[in-house]
């Protein structure tokens, strides 16, 4: 059962006389205890809700449009708490942040809700028996599970989980129930790989085309693992070696599929020195957002960015500033703005200080390293950051400093852009209007 939080004005929950502070037991029969249990259920156009209130517990009739929201709003996205991840990987990430952030920034959310809602990854350790068959009734899909490997024993030991050694089992149920899944492996130097991740690609193979693609990213690891397991960083002949056992395997899965299924991280590319494929090789990026084929998308789409821009901001000056990965896209974007339209772009990588050790991607580059490297340079008239840097629908960053507070401290305005290829007509449009142009 869930609490309504309130009403929408005309809608057609506030007709059928239904209120803040009632209680709904069920629809239609089916008891309601989260947003999956109520999205799956306010499909029809007439629905009898139970309804507690005070004393009371009697039924009320709705009617709507099919697929209308009936205009009820709940205290909470999910209508329930979000599920704390149980697990303590080796390897976690979020163990790894130094103190004095926020505290949701070290909340560890494995909540399958949110994998099917948003995209999120689960482990599946969280998940009962009644939970997976809720998934394969609902039909709820994709679903994006970190996997990081398919050897039972070993996952238990990674995650420090004793339900981790039954993903396989808990996939290949997904599977025969048509649900659609993406997964990722976390490598770990000397734990996951080599032979492992052999083991985990040929096990994973089998679940195609259910499963549709695998995202293979490198461990990351910060200066703060005081008293963690201890893990080597990969050395670029590692990351080499680690892009030639995937792409075997992967070509092999293009022969014999028509998908390579499983992609290594562009991190690998970056540090092992190996030149990046183009943007066919992809498939459409289905793991762009785990970092896979992100330059690659960058370079494809920059040439057609770079074309519409007609603007004339000779003269005008301004900083990028970005992570010691993105450095060498990022300084080729501004190259290629500064061609066209006469504008001097200055490139800054950042250095990261906040988490040390050998994090180098843009979107864990805090506000206080930009304020201590950029802020006695001359930076021009603005400062621009990737908004990949930035909380999700926040103008924070990691370190809680805002971009207001930024700007303060270099003397001049930060523009998030987007962290894509549309960041060149950003920036042009900004500098712009800045000129009055």
């Amino acid at each position: 059962m869930v609490t309504v939080a309130s009403v929408n004005a005309g809608s057609a929950a506030e007709m059928a006389g239904i209120k803040a502070d009632d209680i709904i037991i069920s629809i239609d029969g089916h008891p309601i205890n989260d947003v999956l249990d109520y999205r799956f259920f306010i499909t029809e156009t007439e629905l009898t809700v139970r309804i507690h209130r005070g004393a009371e517990l009697f039924d009320v009739k709705l009617e709507k449009e099919e697929y209308e929201d009936p205009g009820l709003e709940f205290e909470t996205y999910l209508m329930d708490k979000k599920q704390r991840c149980k697990n303590a990987c080796i390897f976690c990430f979020i163990d790894q942040m130094p103190k004095g952030c926020r505290e949701s920034l070290y909340f560890k959310d494995d909540d399958d809700r949110l994998s099917f809602l948003q995209g999120n990854y689960i482990t599946t350790t969280n998940l009962s028996d009644d939970e997976v068959d809720r998934v394969c009734r609902m039909h709820l899909s994709p679903i994006n599970i970190s996997v990081h490997t398919t050897n039972p024993e070993l996952r238990v030991f990674m995650m420090k989980n004793k339900n981790a050694g039954k993903v396989l089992a808990i996939m290949r149920k997904f599977a025969g129930a048509g649900i659609t899944m993406n997964g990722q492996i976390v490598l770990c130097k000397n734990i996951n790989d080599k032979a492992e991740l052999d083991r985990s690609m040929t096990e994973l193979e089998t679940l195609y085309p259910a499963l549709q693609s695998v995202s293979i990213v490198p461990c990351g690891l910060t200066a703060h693992r005081e008293n963690l397991y201890h893990i080597d960083p990969f050395t670029p002949e590692d990351c080499r070696e680690v892009i030639k056992q995937i792409e075997s395997f992967s070509a092999k899965c293009l022969k014999k599929h028509g998908s390579r299924i499983f992609f290594a991280a562009d991190e690998f590319y970056l540090k092992g020195g190996v030149k990046l494929h183009r943007a066919p090789y992809y498939e459409g990026y289905p793991q762009y957002e785990n970092g896979v084929g992100m330059v690659s998308c960058m370079y494809d789409e920059l040439p057609y960015e770079i074309k519409r821009i007609k603007a004339d901001l000779t003269g005008r000056r301004a900083t990028l500033v970005t992570g010691e990965a993105a450095y060498g896209v990022i300084r080729d974007m501004a190259d290629m703005i500064n061609k066209k339209t006469g504008a001097s772009l200055t490139v800054k990588m950042i250095k990261n200080e906040f988490f040390g050790g050998g994090v180098t991607v843009a979107g864990l580059v805090v506000g206080r390293d930009i304020a201590a490297q950029t802020g006695s340079e001359d930076n021009g008239e603005c400062v621009f950051i990737p908004s990949v840097m930035l909380r999700s629908g926040e103008d924070v960053f990691l370190d809680d400093m805002t971009v207001k507070e930024l700007s303060e401290k270099l003397g001049v305005p930060v523009y998030a852009v987007p962290s894509d290829a549309a960041a060149a007509k950003e920036i042009v449009l900004k500098l712009t209007g800045m000129s009055g142009k």
